[in-house]
């Protein structure tokens, strides 16, 4: 059964495991207290697929890739609605270079793409690059 992500801190590296159920709880790196939940999370599709399966709260998904000069301009603005709504919601990135099952699975034929999971759903899509108010305004209809 899926229960933990495994992820590095954002501040010192050290690898965290983190119970699903806790992201949504402000944890700490368990080295330096620096917050878990407060940046976007790597995620490969096994990972991704429990995260969705047993997130408490909204999981947006960025697909994107390291060669892809939009996706690239979005990141520093996904860190910030991390950071922005931590503990009411949690980001999540996928390289689809390296990950490509769920992409698929989804008709993801374009990046960056983002997926707002709810529940355990796909409740919202949007290929291309969405930053500032236009991000915020993309997630908050999900958020409780």
């Amino acid at each position: 059964m899926f229960e933990k992500l495994v992820f590095p801190c954002p501040s010192c590296g050290k690898p965290n495991r983190v119970p699903i159920d806790k992201m949504t709880a402000s944890p700490t790196c368990g080295h330096c207290k620096a917050p878990l939940n407060a940046a976007p999370i790597e995620v490969d599709d096994y990972e991704l697929g429990g995260l969705i399966e047993h997130a408490t709260a909204p999981v947006v998904v960025d697909f994107w890739a390291p060669w892809c000069g939009p996706c690239k301009a979005v990141a520093p603005h996904l860190a910030d609605l991390a950071s922005e709504y931590a503990g009411r919601l949690i980001v999540a990135k996928v390289d689809t270079d390296r990950h490509q099952r769920t992409a698929a699975t989804l008709g993801v034929r374009a990046i960056p793409t983002l997926v707002v999971y709810k529940g355990g759903k796909v409740v919202a899509q949007q290929a291309g690059a969405l930053m500032g108010a236009q991000l915020r305004a993309y997630v908050t209809p999900w958020l409780d």
